[in-house]
């Protein structure tokens, strides 16, 4: 049996937090009109993709969990570096995602 395309299957992310927090973000997101998937999936696609916005929040998260600022500086440094090979390498996500599959056949048992 063929397990499913990696990339296919869903996944249920849980945490817990207090009933005032739930409840206050209710309240936000029905004030913004946004549903908690939406505003999930996209904060979730914002650092994920590394969006500078999201990023500087990140930050601020870092520090507060006592990482250093230095630690802090590298990050985005490296992540700075990395967008700039990908323009080096005119590379997009389709051209990745291609490479990906390009891979997967050649070595089916990866």
């Amino acid at each position: 049996m063929k397990d499913p395309k990696y990339g296919t299957m869903k996944k249920k992310v849980i945490f817990y937090d207090s009933d005032k927090r739930y409840a206050d973000l209710k309240i936000r997101l029905e004030h913004d009109g946004l549903s908690q998937p939406k505003f999930f999936r996209g904060l979730l696609t914002g650092y994920l993709s590394r969006d500078p916005d999201i990023l500087n929040y990140i930050d601020k998260l870092k520090s507060a969990s006592r990482v250093s600022k230095k630690r802090i500086k590298e990050d985005r440094e490296l992540i700075k570096k990395g967008e700039e090979k990908l323009d080096t390498f005119s590379l997009g996500s389709g051209e990745i995602e291609s490479i990906f599959d390009i891979l997967e056949k050649e070595n089916p048992n990866l």
